[in-house]
């Protein structure tokens, strides 16, 4: 297994797309083969180094997570994150 985790800071009008970003994100849910599961948040602490929302998916391999990134159902919510999101941080562990 292997787990991808990204977190996403949004750009300073877009903070109130935390939801849609999220809904969109788990909308993904159970339409990629080898998507084993995944959740979505909106951080709540609100401090100087958090970011606004994080998202956790896990696959069952590295060659699913490089098939999940280039995937139909995923290109477009990816293309929707980019009008919303400022900056991004990743990490990639397991297997």
């Amino acid at each position: 297994m292997v787990t991808h985790v990204v977190l996403y800071k949004l750009k300073d009008d877009c903070k109130d797309k935390a939801d849609e970003l999220i809904s969109k994100f788990l909308s993904m849910k159970g339409k990629i083969d080898g998507l084993v599961d995944m959740f979505s948040g909106k951080d709540f602490k609100k401090e100087g180094r958090s970011y606004d929302v994080a998202l956790v998916c896990t696959l069952e391999s590295r060659e699913t997570l490089e098939k999940y990134a280039v995937h139909p159902v995923h290109l477009p919510v990816l293309a929707y994150a980019k009008t919303v999101v400022e900056r991004s941080h990743s990490v990639d562990f397991g297997e």
